[in-house]
Parts: structure tokens; C-alpha cells; sequence
């Protein structure tokens, strides 16, 4: 079965969000309170989460996606969130304070591939499962499910290169320094870049931050001309500052934030390399299926598609949203099968536990 739907955003708190759910208090879910549902919840399982990049509307439709494929599957009684702007120190006592809280499976997009591995695998040594989204470990006891960023990198420059015709100044837009998603996006640009040698990379760094993105670009582009731009996401807001600096549009990849969609459609010049949010109810399916006792794969990774409107018209039509937010994914059908259904997504409640 395949889930064809388009995630909106709810708002994932932007501290350490963690109530201690003993109580049965439904506000520990934080992205929204859980509700009753007949359809979902009232199984026994705990699932954990723990996301670092807090206010990021990618991140946030990711966590929606775990609260709803977890009321969907029936199996799930509550779901703790923990998200905040941190490193992998702060992730670790994410991790630390599931363990104390009995979770029977964590969902992690974790950021930095090492660093956590030893409180994965004390984790995993208490019977926990605990499942890699967005991004790898290196622990082997956990499962990882990842978009193919390594590809993801290539495709985008490689399209990008062709582009500018084989030669030019690119201004590269990164996302933040170590984060393991961002290394193999470059490794993936750095392949491409090997057909290409004419290509200079201006680097920058956005934090996947999608106000300083547009900051960095009305900067660059005020001061020098480039014949094309790289992003690793923060990608309407680069359109929009070079527009804001005065300079005519060129050729922009990002991923499928709803906006970036938009702009092309609207006749900006760029492509779109599909990076689907909803990885997060992937993850929590994988663990769910590992809990039951099924043999699962440790890697399972997405493959990312090239939306242009020379291309997939069709495709930036059927997944652009006006109404919802802009910088949510609009690439939300994806080949897995998937439990919830698109009206789960966009209320974004976990089962009523939570």
C-alpha cells in the first residue's frame, strides 16, 4: 500500500519538551495534545523520539509523523517527545531519560553518527529498539532509515552543473557542520563535481535555518554574481533574497519545501530533489515490526526523485499546498507502507497516552 498524502505542520515545542506521562497527562506530546481516538492507541507499547532541530518545519511534519503512524497502528499507548535545539551531548540524556522512562522503542534522528552509540547500545542491552531516522549511526544495534543522502547531494549538483553548462561560480549552501546527513549530501556533491571541474564552490553554512539562508543569499548575491545555487534545503528564502538583492533568478535545487515547490511553479528557475519528512512514521513502522518480532532489514533507505517543470510538472502540481506551511515536505508519497491515513497526518496527535 501506498501512502499518498500531504503533511501540514504543527508545532513542536522549541524546549525540552518531556511530562512524564504516569499520570496520563496529554501534555506531554509536543506537537499537540493527544486525543481519544477509537481508530488508534490502546496498545501497550511506549515509543521514545528524540529530535535536535527544534522550530524547523521539516523536522516538525517528521515528528507528526511518527504521533500518527503510531495512533494508526493500534499497537502504541503513548508517545514521549523530546525536541530541542541541541548537540549530542543533550541528545545522549534524550536518550538517557527514555531509558528511565521504560520505552520500548526510541525513534532518533540522531546528530552525530558516533557519539551516540553508547547510550544505543545500553538501550538496546535493556531489550529497547531503537531506530535511526533522517540520518545514520555507526552502533550496529540499531536500525537505520534514511533518505539516500548520498544521492540526494549528487542528484542536486549534478542536475545543477548540467545547468550552468558544465562551468561557473555555485554558491553552496550547507546545512550544519558534522551533522551526518549534511557529510553525505557533500560526498554525494563532490562525486557529481568530479565531471565538472570547472565548478567553484562559494561554501556557506545555513544551519538549516531558512531566515538566515535568505540573510546569507541577499549577502552574497549583493556582493558578487553567481551562476547558480546550491541548497540543502533552506531553499525558498535563497530565492527570495536573491530577488531582495536586486539580481535576476538562476538556477536554485533545494528539497520540496511547499514554498521552493511553489516558486517553480510560479516560473523560478530550479529543481527539486525529494527529501519526505514522513521517513519519521517509517522509522516508527520499522520499530513496530521489530517489536512484533519480524525479520527487518537494518538498513532501509529511500531513494530521492528530481522534480523540475521540465520534467515532473505533474509532480510539483500534485504535492504543492498553498495553504499549509512553507517549509513543510510536500514529498509525501512514498514507496513503503505506511498505517496512517493523511487526515492523522495533518492533526499531528500521537495516541491518547500521550
Amino acid at each position: 500500500m501506498r501512502l499518498n498524502t500531504k503533511a501540514g505542520t504543527a508545532a513542536v515545542a522549541t524546549a525540552l519538551v518531556l511530562a512524564l506521562s504516569a499520570c496520563g497527562s496529554g501534555d506531554g506530546n509536543a506537537s499537540g495534545d493527544g486525543t481519544d481516538d477509537a481508530d488508534g492507541g490502546g496498545g501497550d507499547y511506549v515509543i521514545g523520539v528524540s529530535n535536535t532541530l527544534a522550530g524547523n518545519g521539516w523536522r516538525e511534519q517528521m515528528v507528526c509523523s511518527i504521533q500518527a503512524e503510531a495512533l494508526a497502528s493500534g499497537q502504541v499507548s503513548r508517545v514521549v517527545v523530546l525536541s530541542e535545539n541541541a548537540g549530542p551531548t543533550e541528545q545522549v540524556q534524550h536518550l538517557q531519560t527514555l531509558i528511565s522512562e521504560g520505552v520500548d522503542a526510541i525513534v532518533v534522528n540522531p546528530s552525530d553518527p558516533e557519539q551516540l552509540n553508547g547510550i544505543i547500545d545500553e538501550a538496546t542491552a535493556q531489550g529497547i529498539v531503537v531506530v535511526a531516522v533522517d540520518a545514520a549511526v555507526t552502533s550496529e544495534n540499531a536500525y537505520v532509515v534514511t533518505n539516500d543522502q548520498v544521492e540526494w547531494g549528487r542528484v542536486g549538483m549534478e542536475w545543477l552543473a548540467e545547468e550552468v553548462g558544465g562551468s561557473g561560480d555555485i554558491l553552496y549552501v550547507r546545512g550544519i557542520e558534522g551533522v551526518q546527513s549534511d557529510t553525505d549530501r557533500h560526498e554525494g556533491v563532490m562525486a557529481a563535481l568530479e565531471n565538472y571541474p570547472d565548478i567553484e564552490l562559494t561554501t556557506v553554512w545555513s544551519n538549516w535555518d531558512y531566515t538566515l539562508a535568505g540573510e546569507i543569499a541577499v549577502q552574497q548575491f549583493s556582493a558578487s554574481d553567481y551562476d547558480g545555487v546550491w541548497t540543502t534545503g533552506a531553499d525558498y528564502t535563497v530565492v527570495n533574497g536573491i530577488r531582495t538583492a536586486g539580481k535576476d533568478l538562476v538556477p536554485v535545487t533545494g528539497q520540496d519545501s511547499n514554498a521552493f515547490v511553489g516558486q517553480l511553479l510560479d516560473g523560478a528557475p530550479g529543481a527539486v530533489v525529494t527529501n519526505p519528512a514522513v521517513i519519521g512514521a517509517v522509522g516508527t513502522n520499522v520499530a513496530l515490526k521489530v517489536l512484533a518480532g519480524e525479520d527487518v532489514e537494518q538498513t532501509t533507505m529511500l531513494t530521492p526523485e528530481l522534480w523540475t517543470m521540465a520534467d515532473a510538472a505533474d509532480r510539483l502540481e500534485e504535492a504543492h499546498e498553498p495553504d499549509r506551511g512553507q517549509d513543510t515536505s510536500a514529498a509525501v508519497e512514498i514507496d513503503y507502507p505506511l498505517e496512517m491515513t493523511r487526515e492523522q497526518l495533518y492533526a499531528c496527535e500521537g495516541p491518547s497516552g500521550s
